[in-house]
C-alpha cells in the first residue's frame, strides 16, 4: 500500500540573531535561520517560502542583503516583512515596492526620525553561543533613557550626557562600560547612571521582532505578483548562478 504524505505547512522563514537572544519565542510553524546575507532571501524563496521576515543580517565580513533579491521575492507573490535591525533599514527602503515595515523602528526609518544604519548596528558573538549582542544600539540606548526621564528618573542633562556618549562612540565599540566610562565622572554618579539603565533598560529590537512573528505567522498562501515588473540587471543576470536560483516570471 502506498504510503500517505502529509501536506506541508506553508513554509515562514525568518532571519534573526542578536535581535532575539534572550528572548522566548514560539517558532511552532516558522523555520528560523541565521542573521541573512547576501544570497539568502533568494535561497529562501528557492525553498518555497510564501513568507520572509528579515530581523537581522549581516553586512561586513559577508555580502548584506540585496535589495535585489527582495524584490524578486515580492515579484513572485512571497510576502517580506521587515523590522528591528536589518530588517527595518531594508522594509524602509523597500516599502514602495511591497515590502512591508513591522515595529517603531522600521517606521521610525520610513518616516525619516530615524536615517543613520549606525542606530541599529550591533556587533555579535557566534552562532554556537546564539549570536549575543556585544554592543549597545542606539535605538535602544534612546528608547531607556526617554523611558527614565519619563518616569523622572533620569535628568535632562544626564539623559543628554549619556546620550552624547553613546553617539560619539563607533557602534562597534559602544559596549555599556564605554557608554557610562564616557559620560560620567568615576564614582557614585556613574555606578548610579550605569544602575538605573540596566534595571529599566528598554528593549525595541526584541519588541519589534515579537510583532514580526506574530504578523508572519498566519501566512498561508503567496500574494498575487505586483503590477511592477523586476528589471533584471546586467550586474543581476552576471551574479554567481546556484542549481537552486529562482528565474522571475
Amino acid at each position: 500500500m502506498a504510503e500517505l504524505r502529509r501536506p506541508q505547512p506553508p513554509l515562514r522563514v525568518v532571519f534573526a540573531g542578536p535581535s532575539i537572544y534572550g528572548l522566548r519565542l514560539d517558532w511552532t510553524g516558522i523555520d528560523l535561520r541565521r542573521p541573512a546575507q547576501q544570497g539568502d532571501v533568494e535561497q529562501a524563496v528557492a525553498d518555497g517560502a510564501v513568507a520572509i521576515g528579515l530581523v537581522d543580517g549581516h553586512y561586513q565580513q559577508v555580502g548584506a542583503v540585496w535589495h535585489k533579491e527582495i524584490l524578486l521575492a515580492l515579484s513572485q507573490g512571497v510576502r517580506v516583512f521587515g523590522a528591528a535591525s536589518m530588517g527595518a533599514l531594508r522594509a524602509a527602503e523597500c516599502a514602495a515596492f511591497g515590502m512591508i515595515p513591522v515595529g517603531s523602528i522600521a517606521a521610525g526609518y520610513c518616516s525619516g526620525e530615524l536615517f543613520d544604519d549606525a542606530d541599529v548596528a550591533v556587533t555579535n558573538g557566534p552562532m554556537e553561543l546564539g549570536y549575543p549582542p556585544l554592543t549597545e544600539p542606539m535605538v535602544t540606548v534612546s528608547a531607556t533613557l526617554k523611558h527614565l526621564e519619563a518616569r523622572a528618573l533620569l535628568s535632562p542633562d544626564e539623559g543628554r550626557a549619556v546620550l552624547d556618549a553613546a553617539q560619539s562612540i563607533y557602534f562597534a565599540n559602544r559596549t555599556l562600560e564605554a557608554i557610562f566610562e564616557r559620560a560620567a565622572e568615576e564614582g557614585p554618579s556613574r555606578q548610579r547612571l550605569f544602575s538605573l539603565y540596566v534595571q529599566n533598560r528598554i528593549d525595541p529590537k526584541g519588541a519589534d521582532a515579537r510583532e514580526l512573528i506574530a504578523s508572519i505567522r498566519d501566512i498561508d498562501e503567496r500574494d498575487a505578483p505586483p503590477a511592477w515588473q523586476l528589471a533584471l540587471s546586467p550586474f543581476w543576470k552576471a551574479r554567481e548562478v546556484r542549481s537552486d536560483t529562482v528565474t522571475p516570471v
